[in-house]
Protein backbone atom coordinates (compact mmCIF):
# COMPACT_ATOMS: atom_id res chain seq x y z
CA UNK A 1 0.00 0.00 0.00
CA UNK A 2 1.49 3.20 -0.78
CA UNK A 3 2.05 6.21 1.62
CA UNK A 4 -0.20 8.74 1.42
CA UNK A 5 2.60 12.11 1.96
CA UNK A 6 1.80 15.25 2.60
CA UNK A 7 2.48 18.62 1.43
CA UNK A 8 3.93 20.78 4.51
CA UNK A 9 2.33 23.79 4.93
CA UNK A 10 3.11 26.86 7.17
CA UNK A 11 -0.36 28.38 7.14
CA UNK A 12 -1.85 27.95 10.51
CA UNK A 13 -5.62 27.58 9.11
CA UNK A 14 -4.80 25.08 6.96
CA UNK A 15 -2.61 23.01 9.86
CA UNK A 16 -6.07 23.52 11.94
CA UNK A 17 -8.29 22.58 9.72
CA UNK A 18 -6.27 19.62 8.83
CA UNK A 19 -6.13 18.75 12.54
CA UNK A 20 -9.64 19.33 13.41
CA UNK A 21 -12.07 19.38 10.41
CA UNK A 22 -10.90 17.03 7.40
CA UNK A 23 -12.74 14.09 7.60
CA UNK A 24 -15.12 15.01 9.96
CA UNK A 25 -18.26 17.03 8.36
CA UNK A 26 -19.72 16.97 11.33
CA UNK A 27 -17.34 19.65 12.53
CA UNK A 28 -17.40 20.99 9.97
CA UNK A 29 -21.15 21.94 9.69
CA UNK A 30 -20.95 23.40 12.96
CA UNK A 31 -17.75 25.36 11.58
CA UNK A 32 -20.51 26.69 9.03
CA UNK A 33 -23.28 27.14 11.60
CA UNK A 34 -20.37 29.54 13.67
CA UNK A 35 -19.52 31.54 11.06
CA UNK A 36 -22.83 32.31 9.68
CA UNK A 37 -24.56 32.95 13.58
CA UNK A 38 -21.21 35.41 13.95
CA UNK A 39 -22.07 36.93 10.75
CA UNK A 40 -25.46 37.83 11.32
CA UNK A 41 -24.15 39.17 15.06
CA UNK A 42 -21.53 41.17 13.45
CA UNK A 43 -23.85 42.89 11.01
CA UNK A 44 -26.93 43.88 13.23
CA UNK A 45 -24.21 45.04 15.64
CA UNK A 46 -23.08 47.23 12.70
CA UNK A 47 -25.95 48.26 11.49
CA UNK A 48 -26.92 49.74 15.01
CA UNK A 49 -23.80 51.11 15.83
CA UNK A 50 -23.70 53.02 12.30
CA UNK A 51 -27.15 54.41 12.84
CA UNK A 52 -26.09 55.95 16.14
CA UNK A 53 -28.76 53.50 17.99
CA UNK A 54 -28.16 51.99 21.48
CA UNK A 55 -29.13 48.70 21.98
CA UNK A 56 -32.36 50.23 23.93
CA UNK A 57 -33.03 52.38 21.47
CA UNK A 58 -33.19 49.75 18.64
CA UNK A 59 -35.14 47.22 20.96
CA UNK A 60 -37.65 50.36 21.24
CA UNK A 61 -37.86 50.69 17.62
CA UNK A 62 -38.71 47.22 17.08
CA UNK A 63 -41.13 46.76 20.04
CA UNK A 64 -38.74 44.32 22.32
CA UNK A 65 -36.16 44.59 25.01
CA UNK A 66 -32.59 45.58 25.24
CA UNK A 67 -31.80 42.13 26.56
CA UNK A 68 -33.26 40.40 23.36
CA UNK A 69 -30.73 43.04 21.52
CA UNK A 70 -27.54 41.98 23.20
CA UNK A 71 -28.33 38.69 22.81
CA UNK A 72 -28.94 39.02 18.91
CA UNK A 73 -25.90 40.43 18.61
CA UNK A 74 -23.61 37.69 20.10
CA UNK A 75 -21.94 35.14 17.84
CA UNK A 76 -23.10 32.36 20.11
CA UNK A 77 -26.67 32.93 20.23
CA UNK A 78 -28.12 30.46 18.18
CA UNK A 79 -31.84 31.49 18.54
CA UNK A 80 -32.57 33.79 15.97
CA UNK A 81 -36.07 34.03 15.00
CA UNK A 82 -36.88 35.10 11.15
CA UNK A 83 -39.57 37.51 12.13
CA UNK A 84 -37.28 38.95 14.39
CA UNK A 85 -34.63 39.70 12.13
CA UNK A 86 -37.19 40.74 9.65
CA UNK A 87 -38.55 43.85 11.92
CA UNK A 88 -34.48 44.58 12.54
CA UNK A 89 -33.87 44.79 8.63
CA UNK A 90 -37.41 47.06 8.36
CA UNK A 91 -35.79 49.22 10.63
CA UNK A 92 -32.78 49.69 8.63
CA UNK A 93 -34.66 49.71 5.41
CA UNK A 94 -32.70 45.94 4.46
CA UNK A 95 -33.73 42.69 3.58
CA UNK A 96 -33.16 39.30 5.30
CA UNK A 97 -32.24 36.01 2.73
CA UNK A 98 -32.16 32.72 3.75
CA UNK A 99 -29.05 30.92 2.31
CA UNK A 100 -29.30 27.38 1.93
CA UNK A 101 -25.62 25.91 2.16
CA UNK A 102 -25.69 22.33 2.82
CA UNK A 103 -28.21 21.45 6.04
CA UNK A 104 -28.41 24.99 7.46
CA UNK A 105 -30.50 27.44 6.50
CA UNK A 106 -28.42 30.60 7.41
CA UNK A 107 -30.47 34.01 7.31
CA UNK A 108 -27.72 37.59 6.47
CA UNK A 109 -29.08 40.97 6.54
CA UNK A 110 -28.62 42.44 3.03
Amino acid sequence: MAKRTRTTTSDAVQILYRRYYEGRPERVRGLADARARDSVARKLTTLRLRAGLTQRQLANLVGTTASAICRLENADYAGHSLAMLNRIAAAFKQRVENRNKGQALIYGLY
